[in-house]
């Protein structure tokens, strides 16, 4: 064990000497506007790549169970501590202290953290008592890696613009943390609406009820955390009442949705709040049709939902599946009179389905994209918003591509590839966010006997 452990830690221990490479409080001009150079270039593909593409699928490798998990984790281990010395070994440009410096170093934590773990869990020691929690704690740190590399290629790009300094923080904040937000409850949607409808079914809880219950929270810190003192803007009024109509409508949501039923309060809440970011003052033309696009964007989305809530899958939530069948979308027998007018109408859902999660990514991806430096900065290259919008689109198309191949990954392999295969007909749905285990289910089982298959992970191992 400790010859396994010699060499990675030795790469954290020189990762965490080029981290603390020292960075700039103040920038001549010349070092501002110098030419990027190569190495710089790389550092950003190279970690885009990993933290962006290769730990998720690493992930989703590890929820399965795959053999492909721990060769694909070390590599993206290996080049990120081969990034971090390239972040630190470019010449030309130079840049002001930001957050991406710090919080590369904290990074180094999990890292760390998910590195030990899945040495110690390879030893399969402690089976009864360390080495349970070990495969919790393992999972854990390995389903934030993509909430992480998210974060730090965000304070990467405002690095690298130089943006959300002096008084433009709060707008940074405002529409990354909110942008970000909508991209998650989209990505999300997603989950459930292709695999998570038997989880759903489990929990009983309807998906607008955990949708109530996040609105409601994040209204009662916008209502309080929009005003800073001083006189009241348009802005403070109009930001503030969304925090109010948040919680407001948050509260009807939770009580329409108790006992697991639908509801569309969360749909009408969407709405509104795109129709008021539609309406918003802005002082640049691009700022206000670029607001404009994404409020009927976001109100898109609460309208599609309410047409996913009312007409095409009301009771694919609160209705048990048929016994034997963990798929909401039954095959029918070749000859029944209506197969075709039933299958036409299953994948008239199946496509409509990606809607309203589509329209949230993109609405995420307009919102961060729409801070005052931002549209400044396309208005002064004579960029104009049709153009702007589209490449915002364009954004949007590869992002929720990823997110529709990591689920389609996570359906096909590891402890899933069996079940696809059987399951081949039965559509997406058949498989399960978790793999069940019989009557009482337990989210952790030891290691078989050697007679058994000798590399079985616990529950949730990634």
């Amino acid at each position: 064990m400790r010859r396994a452990l010699e060499l990675p830690l030795c790469l954290l221990s020189l990762a965490l000497l080029a981290a603390a490479h020292e960075h700039h409080d103040e920038l001549t001009e010349e070092d501002a506007n110098a030419p990027i150079d190569a190495i710089l270039w790389i550092h950003m593909a190279l970690q885009a790549l990993v933290w962006g593409i290769l730990f998720p699928v690493g992930m989703v490798l590890g929820i399965t169970r795959s053999r492909w998990h721990v060769p694909l984790q070390s590599t993206g281990i290996a080049l990120t501590i081969g990034g971090i010395f390239l972040g630190h070994a470019h010449k030309g440009r130079q840049f002001l202290r930001s957050a991406h410096g710090p919080f590369a170093k904290i990074l180094l934590l999990p890292v760390a953290i998910q590195l030990a773990l899945g040495v110690y869990l390879k030893l399969h020691i402690h089976e009864r008592t360390i080495r349970p929690y070990a495969v919790k704690a393992h999972g854990i740190v390995g389903k934030a890696y993509p909430i992480l590399g998210w974060v730090q290629m965000l304070f990467g790009s405002i690095s690298f613009r130089g943006y959300c300094r002096g008084g433009h923080l709060g707008q940074c904040l405002a529409h990354y943390i909110m942008g970000s937000g909508f991209i998650a409850y989209g990505t999300i949607m997603a989950i459930m609406f292709i695999v998570g409808e038997s989880w759903v079914r489990r929990s009983g809880r309807s998906p607008e009820w955990w949708d109530s219950w996040v609105i409601t929270l994040w209204g009662i810190v916008n209502t309080f955390t929009e005003h800073h003192g001083g006189a009241w803007s348009v802005k403070d009024m109009q930001h503030t009442i969304l925090g109010v109509l948040w919680w407001t409508g948050g509260m009807l949501g939770i009580f329409l949705s108790r006992n697991n039923q639908r509801s569309v309060i969360p749909s009408i809440i969407i709405i509104l709040t795109g129709w008021a970011m539609a309406g918003h003052a802005q002082a640049l033309m691009i700022s206000t049709m670029v607001h404009a696009t994404f409020g009927y964007t976001l109100s898109a989305a609460g309208l599609s939902r309410i047409v996913e809530v009312c007409f095409l899958s009301s009771a694919r939530y609160d209705v048990p599946p048929v016994q034997g069948d963990n798929n909401s979308e039954h095959t029918l027998a070749p000859g029944d009179s209506s197969a075709s007018q039933e299958a036409g109408r299953v994948n008239a859902e199946k496509a409509f389905r990606h809607l309203p999660p589509f329209l949230l990514v993109a609405s995420g991806i307009l919102f961060m994209s729409a801070t005052d430096e931002e549209l400044g900065f396309a208005n002064d290259e004579g960029m104009d918003h049709v153009t702007y919008i589209l490449i915002m689109f364009s954004i949007t198309f590869l992002l929720y591509t990823l997110v529709l191949a990591l689920i389609h990954l996570f359906t096909i392999s590891g402890r899933n590839a069996s079940s696809n295969s059987q399951t081949a007909l039965a559509g997406d749905n058949a498989i399960e966010l978790t793999s069940p285990r019989g009557a009482a289910p337990k989210w952790y089982a030891a290691v078989p006997g050697e007679a058994e298959e000798t590399h079985v992970l616990g529950e949730d191992e990634d």
